[in-house]
């Protein structure tokens, strides 16, 4: 049974959305082999396959008519839209790419590359592992510690835990975590959204820490109306 996909409104000119588990793409979407690292990848041809972008994990374009998107499972996609030079960007970032800061990274390209200014960025986080879902051990939140990020903000400590999954240990909140990241590379925190949904939680949502690595993927898609 077909499921409608989770839209988000960026402004006029450009389409964005996260598809639910039943959801069908309504076109073809760019999409790489990620491997969770920091490449970023500029589409200017339509015809990319993911074979040629092996090894990429955030892709930029101006092309319109062309969608991109990331792949996820508890991961956190980010979708960016310059209104002003009418670029986008689809990033995949999960807890390793977070530390890497891949998402200042797609933002670099989209200045260095296309002209555009952080200040204008639309930013939406969409549905990823929620902090109350995202329990790591001790070296996860020390990587981040170790990466800059203002733990007091996006790390707890919920002691032994009542025996429920996910309960007690170390957890860190990874939207907080990426929008501080967003905010940084200096775009405003009114540009920034976050849909809250947890897909940890979420049935109609696919997650790899509930079902496994081989779960189905969450395509995050975005693209300027052609």
């Amino acid at each position: 049974m077909y499921t409608e996909s989770i839209k988000y409104d960026l402004g006029s000119g450009v389409e964005a959305f996260s598809t639910r588990r039943n959801s069908v793409l309504p076109y073809p979407v760019i999409q790489g082999h990620q491997v969770h690292g920091a490449k970023v990848a500029v589409i200017d041809r339509p015809d990319y396959t993911r074979e040629e972008l092996e090894g990429y994990d955030a892709f930029v374009t101006a092309l319109s008519g062309v969608s991109i998107g990331v792949r996820t499972a508890d991961c956190v996609p980010i979708l960016l839209f310059d209104p002003a030079r009418q670029v986008v960007a689809a990033v995949h970032s999960g807890w390793k790419g977070t530390v890497l800061h891949i998402v200042r990274g797609a933002i670099d390209v989209m200045e260095q590359q296309f002209g555009c200014k952080a200040g204008d960025l639309q930013a939406v986080i969409g549905p990823s592992i929620g902090p109350d879902s995202f329990q790591v051990g001790e070296e996860v939140a020390m990587q981040f510690k170790d990466a800059g990020f203002p733990m007091e903000e996006i790390w707890s400590f919920r002691g032994p835990g009542d025996g429920s999954p996910m309960s007690g240990g170390h957890h860190i909140d990874l939207w907080k975590a990426n929008a501080w990241l967003l905010e940084s590379a200096g775009i405003p925190a009114g540009n920034i959204r976050c849909c809250g949904i947890d897909t940890y939680t979420s049935a109609d949502l696919f997650s790899a820490r509930r079902e496994g690595i081989q779960c189905g993927r969450i395509i995050n898609a975005i693209r300027i109306n052609g």
